[in-house]
Order: C-alpha cells, then structure tokens, then sequence
C-alpha cells in the first residue's frame, strides 16, 4: 500500500558520528528511495568540520587549523560542525508530501523558534539569511538539498559547545557574524533532550503543512 503523505518520519538517533560518511549515507538514501520508502529524520552531532556549500566560496575559510574542511552539495556558504551542536537531517519525499523547499526550510527555522521559546527564549529569522538569530547572533544555521524529489541535509542548532572554531570562518559567508548557543541564553544543555524537543515540534509543522 503507497504511504500517505501524513505518514511521519521514522526518526533515527545517531549519535556522534563523522561527517563525510553521514553525508554518504544521506546522499545514498536519496539515491535509492522509491516512492514506498518512508521518509526519516536523523538526528545527531558532528566530529568538529567545517563544510561548504556547492557555490561556497573558500575565502570564508580562514584559518581551518586541524578541523578538516568539506565541500557538499548543499546550498550556502560555510558553516562549523562540532559536539555539543544538535544536527538534524530530514531525509523528505518533497513531492509526496507537497511540500516545496522553502516550506521545508521555513519548517526547519520555525522548529527551532518554537523548540527554544519554551526554554524563554525568544529567537527570530532574518531577511535573505537563513537560519535563526538572537539578539543578531546566529543560533542556528540552515541548509538543504533536493535531488529526485527528496530533500537531504537540514539544520544545525548550537547547544553547549566550543564556539571558538566560527571564529576560524565567516560563517554562512558574513564577515564578523556573531554565534550563540543556548547554554549562553540559559536555556536547557543537554543535546539529547533538546534533539528530541527540536523534532517534535519539526514533525508538528511538517503534519501541519503536508496535505
């Protein structure tokens, strides 16, 4: 029987894991999914990496250091992953479920506003630069990818981590953009009960805005 678009995500907790086999592992689940295969969400942290998008420019990379730098196919420029940052991919039949990207993307930031305004504190988006802000600083960035209808990649909300490395970057390509994380904002640390807040609220908005 053909899945029903309101079918939700099986979600699957990774834990910590490199970033180029995960990126593999992403890429090959959308390379080999029917129109049966039930969408996913993953849900993990990252070894520190920085990656850069398809069309990213290397001179946002100024002083890797000894984290590795990995070009994807993504959109966006260059971004830090590392422990202590809740990454979630949502692995999404985009046709399926009627979805276009940027309800995708507007699902994935509006989830992080909701997730953290239960911890009191108060996020936002900002024209043309994706991704959710406090106060100016990025708290959470955004990036996705669509092949054979079906979305890859997703968001990364800084936690409790190092935030040191984002200096060694212009991140998401803005010179001197500032970072947080919610351990500086008073807000819950633990990543394992923030990874599952972040998606029961992304897995409302998702049902919601599916057909």
């Amino acid at each position: 029987m053909p899945l029903s678009p309101s079918t939700p995500p099986l979600v699957r907790k990774l834990g910590r894991v490199a970033y180029l086999p995960t990126w593999q592992a992403m890429q090959r689940f959308t390379d080999e999914r029917g129109p049966d295969t039930p969408d996913e969400i993953w849900a993990l942290e990252h070894e520190p990496v920085f990656t850069l998008g398809m069309n990213g420019d290397p001179a946002h990379v100024l002083a890797a250091g000894d984290i590795p730098v990995v070009q994807v196919d993504r959109g966006g420029q260059v971004t830090y992953h590392g422990p202590g940052q809740v990454v979630v991919y949502p692995l999404i039949d985009l046709r399926r479920a009627a979805l276009g990207v940027r309800d995708l993307v507007t699902a994935l930031e509006q989830s992080v506003i909701e997730c953290v305004s239960k911890y009191g504190v108060s996020a936002t988006t900002r024209p043309k630069a994706p991704g959710v802000y406090v106060d100016g600083a990025k708290l959470a960035s955004v990036g996705i990818r669509v092949r054979r209808g079906a979305s890859y990649h997703g968001i990364a909300l800084n936690v409790d981590m190092n935030l040191e490395p984002f200096q060694r970057i212009n991140p998401c390509g803005y010179e001197g953009l500032a970072m947080t994380q919610l351990s500086a904002l008073g807000a819950p640390t633990e990543v394992e009960r923030v990874a599952a807040d972040l998606i029961d609220v992304l897995q409302r908005l998702l049902s919601r805005t599916a057909p």
